[in-house]
């Protein structure tokens, strides 16, 4: 029964966005719920913030920039911020693979399509390194293009890299963008971030173990987007793998703990390992401990 209710509130959320989109509030877009693991229907993590006619992106996984231009193709005007060209600002989680193997192209295919502003970026220690390597690997591409008789701009394949701590990090006349670190495991600078614009409170949890520091940033959020596995999956996992996932991410049972003390409007599933379980079983799993609205996210879904 839960998995046909939350059917039933993404076709709500779907009709909400219509009317988002009309008077330009805040906007939620899935453009990756994926994982390390290669799932066709599931794009590497990645998420846009939408707000008027700017985007903010979170996370750069394989097909990042293909999957914000599906959405541009769809609805040219809705989207228009998503339009590769339009790419202009960005906030990492943390240097996992998953996470930035999309970073060249979100780099260098938007500057291909005419983006002639410097990719503006905000994320960990250690994300100038990877831009400068990402930058000497395709060298030569830049400068044929440049050089060359393709008419490129000289500008937009720079980045600007801004390596964050916690506290506020980005502020616009759209959005206030404060990050904060979670307990990925051991790795010391893994971030969420709480973005807050004029009509919602939108907490992203990255990848996470519990959290106290997400639990007091998330409450009250409008959305609380975070990453869970199946616990069901996780008992049927070897003990190397238990010890893992245990340090570095978030079972559906912890979750629910979560989204009691949090109380947001809206708990949206990414990142989600079913390790054999499925979407019913996830929102089964939840549902059992948390009563709030839970949806299991898809690529592409808008909110």
């Amino acid at each position: 029964m839960r998995f046909f209710l939350s059917i039933i509130l993404i076709g709500l959320l779907g009709i909400f966005d219509i009317s988002a989109s009309e008077n330009h509030g805040t906007r939620l877009v899935l453009l990756g719920t994926g994982t390390p693991n290669a799932e066709p229907d599931r794009s590497g993590p990645s998420l846009a913030i939408i707000v008027k006619n700017k985007s903010y992106i979170v996370d750069f996984g394989p097909g990042i920039v293909r999957q914000a231009n599906k959405l541009y193709t769809q609805d040219n005007d809705a989207y228009l911020s998503l339009k590769p060209s339009n790419l202009e600002v960005a906030f990492l989680t943390h240097l996992h693979s998953d996470h930035t193997t999309g970073y060249p192209d979100l780099i260098f295919t938007p500057w291909v399509l005419e983006r002639d502003t410097p990719l503006k970026v905000f994320g960990p220690t250690g994300i100038k390194s990877m831009t400068e390597n990402i930058l000497e690997a395709y060298g030569s591409d830049i400068r044929y293009r440049i050089d060359g008789s393709e008419p490129a701009n000289e500008t937009g394949w720079n980045v600007e890299v801004d390596e964050i701590d916690e506290g506020i990090v980005y502020k616009d006349d759209l959005v206030e963008v404060e990050a904060f670190k979670v307990n990925h495991g051991s790795w010391e600078d893994a971030f969420g971030y709480k973005f807050t614009t004029a009509d919602k409170t939108i907490i992203i949890s990255g990848d996470t173990a519990p959290s106290e520091k997400l639990i007091e940033m998330a409450k009250g959020s409008d959305i609380l987007v975070h990453e869970v596995y199946s616990q069901s999956g996780f008992d049927r996992r070897s003990d190397v793998w238990k010890n893992y996932h245990s340090k570095h991410h978030t079972s559906t049972n912890e979750l629910a703990e979560i989204a009691n003390i949090a109380k947001p409007k809206l708990l949206l599933l990414t990142h989600i390992l079913f390790w054999g379980s499925s979407e019913e079983d996830i929102i089964d799993e939840i549902g059992s401990n948390y009563s709030g609205k839970v949806i299991v996210g898809e690529d592409l879904s808008v909110y």
